[in-house]
């Protein structure tokens, strides 16, 4: 079973994050901010990944802190399942409609980290979320799971659409990019990644 646990512990936040690649979608969340709960939520969910999440961050201070450093825990956590990544499809693309929004996710599985974020939204709060800190939150998956990842809004208006979208959209893509193939091979010409 691809499966990792990852802890974290600064002077900022408390983490403890358990990954299962081959899940079923169960999820047992709570980071102190409700609307990253959902979008990581729907994550799990649409990805058909389990992950058990607790998280003690400043939020007094703001929500940054808790939402990269879970950033960081979860790619430090893919990348520990999947050890040295032979054996799986490596790219993953997802194109997710949610009403009026239409996102389109990318990815690689390269050990190259890589983020392109282009999915605006004119809330500046959703809840007790900052918007902004969605990008920061791929980008530190990215840096600590490898990953080359282009998130792009098509066309939308509704900021928890956008971002409930983009959730969505990457547990899809890492999803299918995750997928085992039939031969193990490593897909790459290097004869590793």
């Amino acid at each position: 079973m691809r499966h990792s646990e990852i802890k974290r512990k600064t002077s900022e936040t408390d983490i403890d994050l358990s990954f299962t690649l081959d899940g079923n979608g169960r999820y047992d969340l709570s980071t102190g901010i409700p609307f990253f709960d959902h979008m990581l939520t729907l994550f799990a969910v649409h990805g058909s990944f389990d992950l058990k999440l607790h998280a003690d961050g400043d939020i007094e201070v703001d929500g940054h802190h808790t939402v990269e450093d879970i950033g960081i825990c979860l790619g430090q956590a893919l990348s520990e399942a999947l050890g040295n990544k032979a054996g799986i499809t490596r790219y993953g693309s997802f194109s997710l409609p949610m009403d009026e929004t239409l996102v389109r996710v990318v990815l690689d599985l390269s050990n190259r980290p890589f983020l392109h974020y282009e999915a605006p939204v004119r809330e500046p709060m959703l809840g007790s979320f900052d918007t902004m800190l969605s990008k920061e939150f791929f980008r530190a998956v990215c840096q600590h799971g490898g990953i080359t990842l282009h998130i792009d809004l098509l066309h939308g208006e509704n900021g928890h659409h956008i971002i409930e979208a983009v959730f969505k959209a990457f547990g899809r893509a890492l999803a299918e990019a995750v997928t085992p193939l039939a031969d193990g091979r490593v897909m790459s010409s290097k004869g590793c990644l």
